[in-house]
């Protein structure tokens, strides 16, 4: 796109972002004084993840790495919308759910922590309120998965997520930018974390960010970098270690398959391995059909090297698993790219004891809670 052409779009979405800009601010202050609008608290810890920027921060990773530290403290759920799910209302997912029944992302936090209660839901208030009656008895934390802007929910604990690669502060608002509501909407943050953090950053880009940030007195700042894990064959684990010794001399071309937000990422990741990739983009959260996987293999075959792979991401292979054809995959090396996020050694021990103080100063016997109800 020409610099000219650019130059009247965004003329033309200047007005569009400032009455979007408008509405959203107006529901913003409608909830902080109560009117019209009004925000439910819980009497068990809720611990809220999301972002203010539009596209992937890392929410699932963030997830899960609280899941991580908490499975052994107490008794946890997650709850989200579903996005893009065929399923209507409260859902509580089971070992057989499909990324048509709860989505693709609780369906890989399910698949991961299948002992975990994990539930969606677009009325968050009524999730919360199934998950208490019909879910686990000791149930004790709910974690809730992209609710940042869903303020019918107080949590007790919110947590933002700000992309480093795309700094919410040099942003502006939908559609003419890729912000959901105004950066200084991210006062309602009790922990803001910076994602996708390179692993050299220096000290010094560390204290821009912060001045930038504008951090209130009652906001803790934390930085976390993506660790990309060894890779998973989709159907025989018996493959994983001759794949994860490949190296760029072995001379191995990739097919990258991807249907996600920020693809590009993973991309750069791989080129450390292979200099001849070609990708398979789709949309993010993107549905596989029947024809996909056709056009999966026939572009693996076409592929003139005789030393070829198939990776994909691990929100791509939970969408996979779900396709009709899928076995037609099973007898190529089709491998995906388990995603983890990763805090400094000093930082992690301070974010977990934030985490786990919470909740066990606001833990609550869940039966308590039900005996409430009734009366």
């Amino acid at each position: 796109m020409n610099k000219e052409k650019s130059f009247i779009i965004k003329i033309l979405l200047y007005p569009l972002s400032i009455l979007y800009g408008i509405g959203v601010s107006l529901r913003n202050r409608f909830f902080d004084y109560n009117i019209f609008f009004h925000s439910k608290e819980f009497a068990i810890p809720i611990i809220s993840v999301g972002n203010i920027t539009v596209g992937g921060t890392g929410k699932t990773p963030h997830i899960e790495y609280l899941i991580s530290i908490l499975k052994n403290e107490c008794k946890i759920a997650t709850l989200s919308r579903g996005y893009k799910r065929s399923t209507k209302g409260f859902y509580l997912a089971n070992e057989s759910s499909t990324v048509y029944d709860i989505g693709d992302e609780p369906k890989q936090i399910k698949h991961k922590f299948p002992k975990i209660d994990v539930a969606v839901d677009a009325n968050r208030i009524h999730g919360i309120n199934q998950l208490l009656e019909k879910g686990n008895p000791e149930l004790n934390t709910i974690l809730l998965d992209d609710a940042y802007q869903h303020r019918y929910v107080k949590p007790g604990l919110s947590i933002l997520l700000i992309d480093y690669t795309q700094p919410m502060f040099n942003d502006k608002l939908l559609p003419l930018g890729r912000l959901r509501e105004d950066r200084h909407e991210k006062r309602r943050a009790n922990i803001i974390i910076i994602t996708k953090t390179p692993n050299d950053i220096r000290p010094i880009s560390k204290r821009i960010l912060m001045k930038n940030l504008k951090l209130f007195p009652y906001q803790t700042l934390y930085f976390t970098s993506l660790k990309y894990e060894p890779l998973k064959h989709l159907f025989d684990a018996a493959k994983d270690e001759a794949a994860n010794n490949i190296t760029p001399k072995d001379n191995y071309s990739i097919l990258y398959l991807s249907g996600i937000a920020r693809p590009e990422l993973l991309k750069k990741h791989l080129e450390k391995y292979s200099n001849d990739i070609q990708s398979l983009r789709y949309p993010d959260h993107y549905t596989y059909k029947v024809k996909d996987v056709s056009k999966i293999i026939q572009t693996f075959i076409n592929i003139r090297n005789d030393k070829k792979i198939i990776i994909t991401t691990e929100k791509d292979y939970m969408r996979l698993l779900d396709v009709e054809n899928i076995s037609e995959l099973m007898n190529l090396p089709i491998f995906f790219v388990p995603l983890k996020i990763e805090f400094s050694e000093k930082e992690k021990k301070e974010f977990d004891n934030h985490i786990i103080e919470y909740v066990r100063k606001n833990k609550r016997n869940s039966n308590i809670y039900r005996e409430q109800k009734r009366f």
